[in-house]
């Protein structure tokens, strides 16, 4: 089981530019901010929460290892693949707009999952859904950034990093504890339908309390590059999600090669398309922004780190130690204890150490990876939450110290007229990350378990995620020490 032409763009802030750019309309008040940080956390919740429900699902609809795949991997390949578009969108017919009809269209798309007849009608809907959190989540940064400025947007970011985080715990303890109660009979169906009444809620008071925001002047639609990024990151996801199950058959291979010369390809389109004067998906310009560039560097091991050590955790508690869905995500609130107080002490710690934080927040969290790796060594057959207790917490933490403050890193020059794209990008690195976490760390602990047994395969993850670590732990470094 798996586990998302116009006028020569505006010159782009360089690092020794130390504004933001000012709001240009109304600022984002305290109710805005709650609607769309809730219409950030249903599409996280939702990449992570149908997990434990897949066994349910494959009993009820009779589904087989290979579809449960793509119930589960239809979502994030959607997600990750038109998350760029949907921020280029929001730019162009407004920020709030594309907010309103992606919660609408995903309110819609989690109910047609909830009402799944069989099992290829929730893989097409699980598709679906995906494509609508794709416009939803750009919206929701590109508006704290085109609405917010200074220690506003500072602490709206820390906020929504801290959402990010915890959504994920909270979708591996929730998707447990809602398919053992089978609210009305209606079992791993809750786990889609509960998104409906929030979804239709931020629908709402998005119209009453977000301003609208857009970008000063429109640009269409990237059509290669937009069609040349979704052959891309199909070409890496699809047969790292599928292949395993599929016993890794040629077509599989065949798009792992072609990855590297369709982003290539991807690279000269955008590159020609911006010399030219023209508006490309991902402007190379945007890319040579030092804060955005080096953000996103961190983002891939931490993303990635992050993803795959949710899936493994959960298999080898479920699997490993017999634990029942319920006990398996209750054995996560440590962490998630641990990422909710670093993230809210996040702010007063950015303010005070800059980007040292993300620093301390690396070694932190390979701080407790290698308390639970050599946990997990020294006696797998009494592995227990208890025992896990100190490196999940620990882990959790340094999650908490680095993803509060990334978003505001990536973001903090980008000029509020590219917002949306801007946010586009980060929300693709971020799903694709998770997947790719997924996708390869699950697939690794699948396959040598069997051999190596449980426990050594578990702390042989753990010890490539531990190198994760030491990567930002780097690359944090690189950064200047003043976080925007």
């Amino acid at each position: 089981m798996t586990r998302q032409l116009a006028p020569a763009p505006a010159p782009i802030r360089t690092a020794t530019t130390h504004h933001s750019p000012s709001p240009a309309g109304p600022a984002l008040g305290t109710a805005g901010l709650v609607t769309v940080l809730l219409g950030a956390f249903l599409p996280m919740l939702d990449f992570f929460i149908v997990n434990v429900a897949l066994p349910t699902i494959d009993k009820d609809l009779a589904a087989g290892p290979a579809v449960l795949e793509l119930v589960a991997a239809g979502y994030g390949i959607a997600f990750a693949v038109l998350l760029v578009l949907g921020g280029r969108l929001g730019d162009i017919f407004g920020r709030r707009r594309l907010f309103v009809v992606g919660a609408a269209a995903f309110a819609l798309t989690s109910l047609t999952c909830g009402l799944a007849p069989d099992a290829w009608s929730l893989v097409a809907a699980r598709a679906a859904q995906g494509a609508s959190a794709a416009l939803l989540i750009p919206q929701v940064l590109g508006t704290i950034t085109a609405t917010t400025e200074g220690a506003a947007r500072g602490r709206a970011l820390s906020i929504y990093g801290a959402v990010g985080g915890i959504s994920v715990v909270i979708g591996q303890v929730l998707g447990g504890m809602l398919v053992a109660a089978d609210l009305f009979g209606t079992g791993w169906r809750s786990v889609f339908l509960l998104n409906v009444p929030f979804a239709l809620l931020a629908v709402v008071t998005a119209l009453r309390h977000v301003p609208e925001s857009r970008a000063a002047r429109a640009a269409r639609v990237d059509v290669p590059g937009t069609v040349l990024l979704t052959a891309t990151l199909l070409a890496l996801l699809i047969p790292l999600m599928e292949g395993r199950a599929a016993g890794w058959p040629l077509w599989s291979w065949v798009l792992l090669g072609l990855f590297p010369v369709l982003a290539a390809a991807f690279a000269v389109v955008e590159r020609r398309a911006e010399q030219r004067g023209g508006t490309p998906l991902v402007p190379p310009t945007l890319l040579r922004i030092p804060e955005m560039r080096r953000g996103l560097g961190i983002a891939l091991p931490y993303f990635a780190g992050f993803g795959g050590f949710m899936f493994v955790i959960a298999v080898a508690l479920q699997q490993g130690l017999g634990l029942g869905p319920v006990a398996a995500g209750w054995a996560l609130v440590p962490m998630a204890a641990g990422y909710f107080t670093a993230s809210l002490s996040g702010p007063r710690l950015i303010g005070r150490w800059g980007s040292r934080v993300l620093s301390i927040g690396a070694a932190v969290q390979a701080l407790g990876l290698a308390t639970l790796a050599l946990t997990a060594l020294a006696d797998w057959a009494h592995f227990s939450p208890l025992r896990m207790a100190p490196g999940v917490a620990l882990a959790g933490i340094g999650q908490g110290l680095i993803g509060t403050p990334l978003f505001r890193v990536v973001l903090s020059k980008v000029p509020a007229a590219r917002a949306g794209v801007g946010s586009g990008v980060l929300a693709t690195s971020q799903q694709s990350s998770l997947a790719l976490g997924v996708a390869t760390l699950g697939t690794l602990y699948l396959s040598l378990s069997p051999s190596l047994g449980m426990g050594r395969a578990f702390a042989l993850c753990l010890g490539i995620q531990l190198l994760g670590s030491f990567t930002i732990l780097y690359l944090t470094t690189r950064l200047p020490r003043s976080i925007g």
